[in-house]
């Protein structure tokens, strides 16, 4: 689930609990907002922690390094950090 998905989540949740007079046989349509938003701030929270570099494994680093150097003198030519 996504940023995205998340904060409509969060929306279509605080919609049905907060701004519905809406009575229905069977369903609680306040609990399913709450649920919603629940659900969604939990979306929220591990999307970002994944986007950050929490997840699973940490961040990786690919380093390249010079083909034509002496093998026994080796210097990084970029380094980049990135996440899967």
């Amino acid at each position: 689930m996504g940023i995205g998905v998340s904060v409509f989540l969060i929306a279509v949740g605080a919609i049905l609990a907060f701004a519905t007079n809406v009575v229905v046989s069977g369903l609680d349509l306040t609990a399913v907002g709450y649920i919603l938003m629940v659900v969604g701030a939990i979306g929220l929270i591990v999307a970002l922690a994944v986007m950050n570099g929490f997840g699973v494994g940490g961040p990786r680093t690919t380093v390249v390094d010079d083909g034509y150097a002496d093998p026994d003198v080796r210097r990084v030519v970029r380094r980049r950090t990135y996440v899967d």
